[in-house]
């Protein structure tokens, strides 16, 4: 009997060791189950480079369309030809213009002799009439003479009038170049009905490009390192170019939510062809520093985009704006200090004043 007092004490001793033995164990697993990595949130410098398309734009551009219709009668420049500003690159003929300005010319001339007549009998009248002799002419007959000499001022301004305009509208018969340039396309060719229907001419100005690219609206506030940009193009692959920038379109599309910035490219070499599609490098960074952190820290869901802080011991949710996307991270902005604690890995999950360990992961 004692043998087996004995046998049984020794048993329960064993199972008391042991359960003590595990106990420990499960307490660290639930402590390790309940852990939650967090880091030190800390402000830094915010740099990107970026590569966009782009497109190279004559600096200047004209389609040339004749104002009043007619047959072509000298074309002296096609495709790929240099003009100067003023050069004659066509002459049209219209016959019913040239007969039109001759008539109008007619009128003139019968207008202007027919006033010059009324004026001189006037004047003699007027001279008359402050004569000492008193009679010689009625005062009926000198009002009107004058009144004759101001209907035929009247009748030669307006024929003057009209023939001046005919006279510039016959100049619309010669086509100049409005600038410097090179001649991009001709439409017709000598003996053809030409009309304000379709240009004759697109004349482009080459010595200086364009360089335009939407910037999409998260990028638009960062600044550029300096203002000069390197770009490529598909035409030579093997070398690079570089633009100064000369403008920036201060709004968004609303289409595409990106902002045109406008670069310019010296072209004196004929290096480069308007139309040509590029790649712009852009060089982003901030003014101020910013807080970039993990794309894990961040939690979306469908009413909100936040990370979670611990502040006095409980998760907090903090509504947060994204900004640009960076080797080290993701900007964000939001209600944040340099020195808050976040989650590494932010869930809906975890709901604002749960609590749990912390770990700082280094």
């Amino acid at each position: 009997m004692t043998k087996l007092i004995f046998k049984l004490s020794i048993v329960v001793l064993c199972f008391s060791a042991c359960t003590e033995k595990k106990s420990p164990q499960n307490a660290a697993t639930t402590q390790l189950t309940d852990t939650v990595p967090v880091f030190i949130l800390s402000s830094s410098e915010v740099n990107k480079s970026i590569e966009l398309p782009a497109e190279l734009l004559p600096y200047e551009t004209a389609n040339l369309t004749p104002k009043v219709e007619g047959y072509i009668k000298e074309i002296r420049v096609d495709i790929g030809d240099k003009v100067s500003k003023g050069q004659v690159l066509a002459v049209i003929d219209a016959p019913e213009l040239r007969t039109k300005f001759a008539e109008y010319n007619a009128a003139l001339s019968s207008a202007q002799s027919k006033y010059q007549s009324s004026k001189d009998v006037y004047e003699r009248l007027y001279r008359a009439s402050q004569a000492k002799t008193s009679g010689i002419v009625a005062p009926v007959d000198l009002e009107k003479s004058r009144n004759q000499k101001l209907t035929d001022s009247a009748a030669y301004q307006s024929a003057k009038s009209l023939a001046q305009s005919y006279k510039e509208v016959a100049g619309y018969l010669v086509i100049t170049a409005p600038f410097n340039g090179v001649v991009t396309a001709r439409n017709a060719d000598r003996g053809a009905l030409v009309g304000q229907s379709s240009p004759i001419f697109t004349i482009q100005n080459t010595s200086t490009l364009r360089l335009r690219v939407a910037v999409p609206e998260t990028y638009i506030s960062a600044e550029t390192k300096g203002k000069d940009v390197d770009f490529r193009v598909e035409s030579n692959p093997d070398k690079r170019f570089s633009a100064q920038l000369a403008r920036k379109s201060g709004a968004i599309d609303p289409k595409n939510r990106t902002e045109i910035w406008e670069y310019r490219f010296n072209n004196s070499n004929n290096d480069l062809k308007a139309g040509s599609f590029a790649y712009v490098k852009l060089n982003l960074q901030r003014n101020s520093a910013s807080f970039v952190i993990m794309p894990s820290a961040i939690a979306t869901n469908q009413e909100r985009r936040f990370v979670i802080a611990l502040k006095n011991g409980k998760a907090e949710w903090v509504d947060v704006r994204q900004g640009m996307s960076t080797e080290n991270g993701i900007e964000v902005f939001g209600e944040l200090n340099a020195g808050d604690t976040l989650v590494v890995r932010a869930t809906d999950e975890r709901k604002p004043g749960s609590e749990a360990f912390w770990k700082v992961k280094k």
